[in-house]
């Protein structure tokens, strides 16, 4: 695609206005920003493709109905929003975001959530991994911290959200003690996700990974549709934290990233390698997925703001 080079660093919706990603802006009153009262989603789209759109709109819906959040846009108007932000920018690889945020209240001085005028703020800017690619070439260390992951009673975890105070905290330990990322357990002990990704285990030839305190990923989907269909054992539910750190395999699993290895979990290396054999054909039948047209949106779709502009 052509690249302007206004757009050169990205394109943004904000105000019902498109812009360079530069220029979008928030108040310093909305409460998206005071309070991290937004919900967001974040789409990839590689070699000019989207992944798995719709999917990522529907939870983007859902997450505004658990938080009582209600843009102005439709769920069709954020579709071609979306697109439109990447035709603008050029980009055939990219990170694609839409946030919603419960904004500033309408009258002066209120407290009460529903006087905020919600709004919608996209951008697609270019391609960033969660763990770079290089890292992932090796394989990435792993640190299970020793911060506990919030309640799910506390703050839904499956409503994509900025409160990451926790996850901050253990990727903090975890650089600081010389590892690539962190994944947190709760208060049982058990593993729940890391900053940005979901996490799998094999063991005995078939897949873990954990159900609660964590996102419902969209990539975690992708997984575990790719072992229903090549016969993969895979459970969702429980995963001790001891079980993770014997685990024969581990890797990451992200939309800004795909399937991502663990070469090591604290002191201990995963002699499989990095990726081992499971992982490995996991990461091959994600790859093939992005050529399944069942899963696939082009950016080169028409929409209705680049006829208006």
């Amino acid at each position: 695609m052509t690249q302007t080079a206004e757009f050169q660093d990205g394109a943004a919706y904000s105000g019902g206005v498109f812009m360079p990603v530069a220029e979008a802006k928030i108040s310093v009153l909305d409460w998206g920003f005071t309070r991290s009262d937004a919900v967001y989603d974040v789409v990839h789209v590689k070699d000019g493709r989207f992944f798995r759109l719709d999917d990522h709109l529907a939870r983007f819906e859902r997450s505004m109905a658990r938080r009582r959040i209600a843009i102005p846009e439709s769920r069709e108007d954020v579709k071609e929003i979306l697109v439109r932000c990447v035709q603008l920018a050029g980009l055939t690889d990219s990170y694609v975001a839409m946030v919603a945020s419960r904004g500033r209240p309408q009258v002066k001085g209120s407290r009460k959530p529903a006087d905020c005028a919600n709004h919608l703020v996209a951008y697609a800017i270019p391609w960033i991994d969660v763990i770079p690619a290089e890292v992932q070439e090796r394989g990435a260390t792993l640190m299970v911290s020793d911060h506990p992951r919030v309640a799910d009673d506390a703050v839904d975890p499956t409503v994509k959200n900025y409160q990451w105070s926790d996850l901050t905290s253990g990727l903090f330990d975890a650089v600081d003690e010389g590892f690539d990322t962190a994944v947190l357990c709760d208060a049982r002990g058990m593993v729940t996700e890391g900053p940005g990704f979901n996490i799998f285990a094999v063991i005995g030839g078939g897949l873990v990974t954990p159900e609660h305190g964590c996102l419902h990923g969209i990539t975690r989907r992708s997984v575990i549709d790719i072992c229903a269909k090549q016969g993969i054992a895979c459970r969702t539910g429980d995963l001790p934290r001891t079980d993770l750190e014997s685990a024969d395999e581990v890797f990451l699993c992200t939309t800004a990233g795909g399937i991502m290895p663990i070469a090591r979990i604290g002191n201990r290396k995963i002699e499989a390698g990095a990726p081992g054999p499971v992982t490995r054909r996991v990461m091959d039948a994600y790859q093939a997925m992005h050529e399944d047209p069942a899963y696939v949106t082009f950016i080169d779709s028409p929409t209705r703001f680049a006829a208006a502009e």
